[in-house]
């Protein structure tokens, strides 16, 4: 027996403006057409126009497009206007995203991401993507004001960042490790080019993440140091490589498993700053199992949609204290008797982390 229909209304992207004025009133007048302009009425709905469309589904909580005969597969890559899909009997198809699927109205950059499982009606010469399923274990970001999903049904987020050349920002590292809290993600720090660095100088870094969980791995894509562990815990796993441009994601991947040949550039000697390398995020299977996903370097790292009082939530080390202080509603900024103050001031907590968590709390951009 086939699942009971449900018909839906559906907010639609507003992506028509109002309709031109008439410019050819003295024409008309003139002619004697327009007896009476100003009494002309329109009838519209509330806004400029109605963009609500009636949709059916199967009572499940996924986008609308489930009839069968459709193929499942999940998005490797998304590039301009087509999504590349591995369909699930192994065919790669380039696809199309149905219309009605893209004015939706949502507050994502765009309703398909790298990870996706979609189900896609295969077509020649392009198939075409008709439904989204729900997504579990997401990175994401803030960017202009809009949601951008960087990549979706992943399990950890491998945190690469680079100790020299560029330098070292450990707020971003902060900053990845609370989206990845928010996303449902593992995180896993990788401290590359360690062969640039003094490694004392790094043990109490090493030391603070790995006291609160979170593995760290000191790496080298050029002497191949830290990289059967890093292999380790990607196997059997769905993984994202993220950071800032230049900092070694694709080198590492190349060492990670040979033969990929992922293309790497050097850091730019004007600025210190990485080369974009990497233009679009795209799913690579492992060879000794699991997947990955190479992104393209992040600048900027901003919570999305996120309430300074939730921020709290994401420093998992903040958890032991938070129902200790005086205030039930304590943001850990300026009250007395907050727990968590006083145990960043007795060296309980770090005092970096702490920072961190006052830019976040405060919307500061990194």
């Amino acid at each position: 027996m086939s699942a009971k229909k449900n018909k839906q209304r559906v907010e639609m992207r507003k992506n028509r403006a109002k309709p031109p004025r008439a410019n050819d009133l003295t024409r008309q007048f003139q002619d004697g057409a327009a007896d009476d302009v100003s009494n002309a009425e329109r009838v519209r709905a509330k806004g400029d126009l109605s963009r609500h469309r009636t949709i059916v589904t199967d009572g499940t909580d996924a986008m609308p497009g489930a009839e069968a005969g459709f193929v499942r597969g999940r998005v490797v890559k998304v590039h301009g206007l087509y999504s590349y899909v591995q369909l699930d009997d192994g065919r790669p198809v380039r696809c199309t995203v149905r219309r009605v699927l893209k004015n939706i109205q949502t507050d994502e950059r765009s309703i398909v991401t790298t990870g996706d499982w979609v189900s896609v009606s295969v077509e020649e010469p392009d198939s075409v993507i008709e439904r989204v399923d729900p997504r579990r274990g997401v990175l994401t970001r803030s960017s202009r004001r809009r949601e951008h999903v960087l990549v979706a049904n992943v399990d950890q987020v491998v945190i690469v960042v680079s100790l020299v050349e560029p330098d070292l920002k450990v707020h971003l590292i902060d900053r990845y490790i609370a989206t990845a809290e928010k996303g449902n993600l593992q995180p896993i720090v990788a401290l590359n080019k360690v062969d640039l660095a003094d490694r004392v100088a790094l043990q109490p870094l090493v030391g603070a993440y790995s006291q609160i969980g979170i593995p760290t791995v000191l790496t080298s894509a050029r002497t191949g140091e830290g990289i059967d562990r890093l292999r380790s815990l990607l196997a059997d796993r769905a993984s994202v490589f993220s950071g800032q441009s230049g900092v070694g994601k694709s080198s590492l991947l190349n060492a990670i498993q040979p033969g990929l040949s992922l293309r790497v550039r050097e850091v730019s000697e004007v600025n210190n700053k990485g080369k974009h390398t990497t233009t679009t995020a795209e799913l690579i299977r492992l060879e000794f199992g699991g997947w990955v996903v190479d992104t393209p370097g992040v600048r900027q790292l901003q919570l999305w949609d996120t309430r300074p009082e939730e921020v709290e939530g994401y420093f998992r080390e903040f958890r032991p204290y938070v129902a200790l202080c005086k205030f039930p509603d304590c943001s850990h900024t300026h009250e007395s008797g907050c727990r968590v103050k006083d145990a960043v001031r007795r060296k309980l907590l770090s005092e970096r982390r702490y920072v961190s968590y006052l830019g976040l709390y405060s919307g500061q951009e990194e």
